[in-house]
């Protein structure tokens, strides 16, 4: 079993069952630290959401997370620094929950919608993360927009086992998970986020019509033919 850590913003950044007393502790270190980036990433979320990266301050992030700002600067280097720590946790642990969800799935197009339906499920969840990591990341600069491309990129592996793959051009696959990806951001940017489990049948027609053809993936739009996918605890994501 893959035990996967809660999403950041699940939490309030100054959760009391994180509170590190003062004095004399018997907490190593490293788990303190580790307490603190946790706390951190909650914060930073939840700030990011509210205000926007651009206004959002180190100041801000600290007050959000219960944590000195000589704790911030011994974890990060500045702000884009814990947004990028952040984001790139973020996405780990969505990517470890869909990937767990697809093999579980036992079929590659009940995998891809399966994988979809968490990740949708998360976002809807916990809105200051979709915010902060679909709608802020474009504010923050040239690193993080490399940061999304890079996780886009890994979304191609969901694809690898589809039928009739070497048929279907590398370029499809990634206009394809381009049109998912902004289809997702068009609902958060409208503050539409928890409407985003309406797009499973929608997005998951667009993922499989390659390369099954427009007869077979319209089953997809017909909600008598599906089976709701799990719902994701983003504060209990274990699996």
């Amino acid at each position: 079993m893959t035990v996967v850590p809660p999403l950041p913003g699940a939490r309030a950044g100054r959760d009391p069952l994180r509170a590190i007393k003062r004095g004399p502790s018997r907490v190593p270190p490293d788990v303190v630290a580790a307490t603190q980036r946790d706390r951190l990433y909650d914060g930073l979320v939840h700030t990011v959401a509210e205000k926007g990266y651009p206004a959002a301050t180190v100041g801000d992030i600290c007050r959000a997370a219960g944590v000195t700002r000589p704790t911030f600067y011994a974890l990060f280097e500045g702000k884009e620094d814990a947004f990028l720590a952040t984001y790139r946790h973020g996405t780990g642990v969505v990517w470890d929950v869909m990937t767990a969800a697809y093999h579980e799935a036992g079929g590659w197009r009940t995998g891809v919608r399966a994988s979809l339906g968490v990740l949708l499920s998360i976002l809807s969840s916990v809105p200051s993360f979709a915010a902060m990591a679909i709608v802020e990341v474009e504010s923050v600069g040239a690193v993080a927009r490399y940061e999304r491309d890079v996780m886009l990129q890994r979304f191609h592996r969901f694809f690898e086992d589809a039928p009739h793959r070497m048929d279907v051009p590398e370029d499809v696959v990634g206009s394809v998970i381009g049109g998912i990806y902004a289809t997702i951001y068009r609902h958060v940017v409208n503050g539409k986020v928890e409407s985003l489990q309406e797009l499973l049948p929608t997005l998951t027609y667009f993922a499989v019509v390659p390369f099954v053809g427009h007869r077979s993936a319209a089953t997809e739009l017909d909600p008598a033919c599906q089976i709701s996918p799990p719902r994701v605890d983003p504060c209990r994501t274990g699996r």
